[in-house]
C-alpha cells in the first residue's frame, strides 16, 4: 500500500487518506470526532501514527498541520444572522421536498406537478426541469458529496436517475408496487435504495441501472430509509413500529429494532456507525446499540408524536422535534435532556445541526423557522415569510445558508 495524498476534513473533523492498493486508488478516513482546541496535537499525532502504518514520519509535520487547522475550526463559532435572501415561485403545485448539494450552490424542489426543479443559490435561477414522472414527486436527493446526481422517488411507483449538468434521465427504476415516499444515496453513490408504501425497499445500481436486492420483512409501509457512513449498513423505518438493520452488500437482514409502539418517524446512524437513533408516533426516541441491535436508552419528555430526529456530525447531540410544538436536545453519552426549545406555535415536523453544531434548525406549522443555540436552547433568530407551513428545511455544508420549503435564507 502506497498513500498518494492527504485531505483535510472539516465536518465531522477529520483526516482521508487516498492511498493506492494493488494499483487501485482507494480512501480511508480517520476521525476526530473528540478533537477539542485543547488537544494535545503531537500526543494525538503519535497515537495516531501507531494505529495507521500509511502515516509514516516523513508525514508527521503534515498531519500535525491539518489537526491544528481543524483546531482553529473548532474555535470559530458560527454565529451568523440570516436574512431573506430569495423567494422562489418554484412550481404551479405545492412543493414536497427540498435538498442542497454539499457546497449550497444548488438545490433542487419536488413537487405535486410531477416535476423536480434545480435551481441556482445565488441567482435564484431555475437551472433544469426535471420532467418524465406521471405522480407526485416526493423524495429527491442529491448524490453528496460528489453532486453529480438527482434521484427522485414517486407517487407513480418509479424512481428515476438524472444528471445535474444536462438534466438527462440515466435510468428509470421500476419494481415497486406502491408509492415511493422516501430514498437516499450510498455514501459512495454506487446505490440507489428506495422505500415504499409496498412494504420493501430496494437497492438500484446507479450504474446499469439494474435492481440490486429487495430488502422484505416489514409488514407496513416503510418511510424512513438511510445508510450507515461506511455505506455497508442500511436502515429502514415502518408503520409497523419496527426498523430493520440490513446488510447493504447483501441485502440480508441483520438486525430487528423491536421497541416503539407506534409508527416510526425517522430512523439515522451517528457517524461512526456505533448507535441508532429511532424517533416513533409513541412520543418517544430510542438509541439502540447499531452492532447488537440491543435498546440502550428511551428518550422521553415530548407530549406529543416525535415528527423528526438528528445527531450532531460528531454524534455527541441528539435533538428531537415534536408535534406538541417543542424540540429538545440530549446529551449521547448521557442520554440527559440539555435543553428544551420552546417557542414555535405550531408542531415542528423538521430539525437538524449546522455542520459546526452549536445551532440548530426547526421548521413548523407556524410557518416559521427558527435558529437555536445548541448549548442552550435559546432561540436566536425567527425566520419569517412563509404564508403556509414549512415542511422542510435545511443548511448547506458550510453553515452559512438555510432553505425552508418556498425561501432560503442566507448569511
Amino acid at each position: 500500500m502506497k498513500l498518494k495524498s492527504l485531505l483535510l476534513r472539516y465536518y465531522p473533523p477529520g483526516i482521508m487518506l487516498e492511498y493506492e492498493k494493488h494499483g487501485e486508488l482507494k480512501t480511508k478516513s480517520i476521525d476526530l470526532l473528540d478533537l477539542g482546541p485543547s488537544t494535545d496535537v503531537s500526543a494525538l499525532v503519535e497515537e495516531i501514527q501507531k494505529a495507521e502504518p500509511l502515516l509514516t514520519a516523513s508525514r508527521t509535520e503534515q498531519v500535525k498541520l491539518f489537526i491544528q487547522r481543524l483546531q482553529e475550526k473548532l474555535g470559530q463559532h458560527s454565529n451568523h444572522t440570516f436574512y431573506l435572501f430569495k423567494v422562489l415561485k418554484a412550481h404551479i403545485l405545492p412543493l414536497t421536498n427540498v435538498a442542497l448539494n454539499k457546497s449550497g450552490s444548488c438545490f433542487i424542489t419536488g413537487s405535486y406537478d410531477r416535476t423536480c426543479k434545480l435551481w441556482d443559490t445565488a441567482s435564484g435561477e431555475e437551472l433544469n426541469t426535471l420532467e418524465g414522472h406521471r405522480n407526485v414527486v416526493y423524495a429527491i436527493a442529491f448524490n453528496n458529496p460528489y453532486g453529480d446526481k438527482i434521484a427522485t422517488g414517486s407517487f407513480d411507483k418509479t424512481c428515476k436517475l438524472w444528471s445535474v449538468e444536462t438534466g438527462k434521465c440515466y435510468h428509470t427504476f421500476r419494481g415497486h408496487t406502491a408509492e415511493i415516499v422516501c430514498l437516499s444515496f450510498n455514501p459512495q453513490s454506487t446505490l440507489v435504495a428506495t422505500g415504499s408504501m409496498d412494504t420493501t425497499a430496494k437497492l438500484w445500481d446507479i450504474q446499469n441501472g439494474e435492481e440490486v436486492y429487495t430488502l422484505r420483512g416489514h409488514s407496513a409501509e416503510i418511510i424512513s430509509l438511510s445508510f450507515n457512513t461506511s455505506g455497508d449498513r442500511i436502515i429502514t423505518g415502518s408503520f409497523d413500529h419496527t426498523v430493520v438493520v440490513w446488510d447493504a452488500d447483501t441485502g440480508r437482514k441483520v438486525n430487528i429494532l423491536i421497541g416503539h409502539c407506534a409508527e416510526i418517524s425517522s430512523a439515522l446512524f451517528n457517524w461512526d456507525c456505533s448507535l441508532i437513533l429511532t424517533g416513533s408516533m409513541d412520543k418517544t426516541c430510542m438509541l439502540w446499540d447499531a452492532t447488537n441491535g440491543k435498546c440502550v436508552a428511551t428518550l422521553t419528555g415530548h407530549d406529543d408524536e416525535i415528527l423528526d430526529s438528528c445527531f450532531d456530525y460528531t454524534g455527541k447531540l441528539i435533538a428531537t422535534a415534536s408535534a406538541d410544538g417543542t424540540a429538545r436536545i440530549f446529551s449521547a453519552a448521557t442520554r440527559k435532556c440539555i435543553a428544551k426549545l420552546e417557542g414555535h406555535e405550531g408542531e415542528i415536523s423538521k430539525i437538524s445541526f449546522n455542520p459546526q453544531g452549536n445551532r440548530l434548525l426547526t421548521g413548523s406549522s407556524d410557518k416559521t423557522a427558527r435558529i437555536w443555540d445548541a448549548q442552550t436552547g435559546q432561540c436566536l433568530q425567527v425566520l419569517e415569510g412563509h404564508t403556509d407551513e414549512i415542511f422542510s428545511c435545511a443548511f448547506n455544508y458550510k453553515g452559512n445558508i438555510v432553505i425552508t420549503g418556498k425561501g432560503i435564507e442566507e448569511l
